[in-house]
């Protein structure tokens, strides 16, 4: 097991939370916290083996929030000392006394319980900041090399990105939370180029970002990265000859490398409360899910089980307490095909009538304020029968099977979307028979999922996700998972994009 680091905790944490609670609570809030945050980033690039950059970069700083007569108050500072935590402390109720005249909801936070001293470590072999950066470059190189030595492949891009994330929170009613989670988003891009007409395609590899250390990507034992690097040549070659796809209404099986980015725009964002109550709406948009839909709107067909998880292992928005200080759950979203729940934070759950937060509240730096954001939001396997992709394929006579996300695009209410992907297969007769190019696929959300006839079992399901996931203003970027079985669709809209751009 992980511990959290020596140099984190010799910080003045608890002073820092002594001097901060002491100055609200002398000034007259009834809720205050201190967030002590410090986030070490690096991020490697390596094109056709050479570095072009390699930068590391740490955030430190405290944050204080207060609720002064049902109006919330927050101030941050960059200088870890109790002088300064007291007087951010006074900032954020000045801040708090300013805004009332402006405030129409008064501020009302879910009962949580009381968590003194606790302390907790995401799941990890290998600390990636201990690691020197050579030995990273070297291994982002070799990769590159084994792509670079294929004759089908003219250019290669390699990235890693890498995060610590350490927290300490403490609240006027007693919790006290240390935590120290780590991630990690390797990832390498083959370009194959046609030199007579100058045309290119580009595959990338299907490891999705994850939360585990450096030994992600040293070795072969939680991705196999020696047999994708291995064929990816191969699938580029034939992707660039491929003949273009035939647009129309089409059978898809969609691989999990592929669908868990359609789970999260067309339901983890749409099933954010804030957004589905118009909170959310200048920058990240809306909602379709609105709550008068919450147990009667149809999403999808009874198949369709969808969960929200703070818990899952080696989840991106895995955590033991959010930065509500609310403890780390798992609950539905959409059970059956029905929307059923949303995603909350303390100020949010009581809005909805429920007595507790959920545990989606979230701030990237010290200086960003809590908003509510993304759980772990994952479509669930069949529990009944360990169905696989092939046996899925086979029940298809005409279509196609999706693999890896690229672009997509999605309105403001998380309704009409379309979807491209990595590689496409046309399905005949119940087998793979060859790749085609220039697709994409395109509905509205509850017409996609409406479609929805099977999903496969456990043994397909996989956890994808992405590393910065954007809502706010100021812009706050969050890391989260979505985990999903492979799924068969019927009579999803096609489209051939090549056709569309030359409209």
């Amino acid at each position: 097991m992980s511990t959290v680091d020596a140099d984190f905790l010799a910080l003045p944490l608890w002073t820092l939370a002594d001097a901060a609670l002491s100055a609200a609570r002398a000034a007259g809030a009834s809720h205050a916290d201190l967030r002590v945050h410090r986030v070490h980033s690096q991020s490697l690039s390596l094109r056709d083996g050479a570095v072009q950059a390699a930068v590391d970069s740490v955030d430190t700083g405290l944050a204080v929030r207060v609720v002064v007569d049902g109006t919330w108050g927050f101030a941050s500072h960059a200088e870890l000392s109790p002088a300064v935590a007291a007087a951010t402390a006074r900032q954020a109720i000045e801040v708090a006394r300013t805004l009332r005249a402006l405030n129409r909801d008064r501020v009302e936070l879910a009962d949580e319980p009381v968590y003194p001293d606790a302390v907790w470590v995401s799941s990890y072999e290998i600390d990636p900041f201990t690691v020197p950066t050579a030995q990273k470059v070297a291994r982002l190189a070799e990769f590159s090399r084994h792509l670079l030595d294929a004759d089908e492949v003219d250019h290669v891009t390699a990235n890693c990105v890498q995060v610590k994330e350490q927290t300490f929170y403490a609240d006027l009613a007693g919790s006290a939370i240390t935590q120290q989670r780590v991630r990690i988003a390797p990832q390498l891009e083959a370009t194959a180029v046609d030199r007579r007409t100058g045309e290119f395609e580009t595959m990338r590899t299907l490891a999705p970002p994850v939360g585990r250390g450096w030994e992600y990507a040293a070795g072969d034992a939680h991705w196999d990265w020696s047999a994708e690097l291995a064929q990816i040549p191969g699938w580029l070659a034939e992707k660039a000859t491929a003949p273009s796809v035939q647009a129309g209404p089409t059978d898809l099986v969609i691989d999990p490398t592929n669908l868990w980015l359609t789970v999260h725009e067309s339901i983890g964002h749409a099933t954010e409360y804030d957004r589905a109550i118009g909170y959310e709406a200048a920058y990240a948009g809306t909602s379709f899910a609105t709550p008068d839909g919450l147990g009667t709107l149809r999403y999808g067909t009874d198949v369709m089980q969808v969960t929200a998880d703070r818990t899952v292992a080696h989840g991106l928005a895995s955590v033991g307490w959010d930065d509500d200080g609310v403890a780390a759950q798992s609950w539905d979203l959409v059970r059956d095909g029905m929307l059923v729940g949303y995603q909350l934070d303390r100020v949010f759950a009581p809005r909805l009538g429920l007595p507790r937060s959920n545990g989606c509240s979230y701030a990237d730096s010290a200086h960003h304020v809590p908003i509510q954001r993304m759980a772990n939001v994952s479509l669930q396997p069949d529990p009944a029968a360990d169905t696989t992709t092939a046996e899925l394929i086979a029940r298809v006579d005409d279509g196609l099977y999706v693999v890896g996300d690229k672009s997509w695009s999605i309105d403001m209410q998380r309704y009409n979307f379309q979807f491209t992907g990595q590689r496409f297969y046309r399905i005949r007769g119940g087998t793979l028979a060859g790749q085609v190019r220039d697709v994409a696929y395109q509905a509205t959300t509850t017409d996609f999922w409406g479609s929805l006839e099977a999903v496969g079992g456990p043994s397909t399901w996989q956890l994808g996700g992405a590393v910065n996931c954007g809502k706010a203003q100021p812009g706050q970027v969050a890391p989260v998972s979505h985990g999903c079985p492979s799924a068969l669709l019927r009579s999803v809209n096609v489209l051939n994009t090549r056709a569309e751009g030359r409209r």
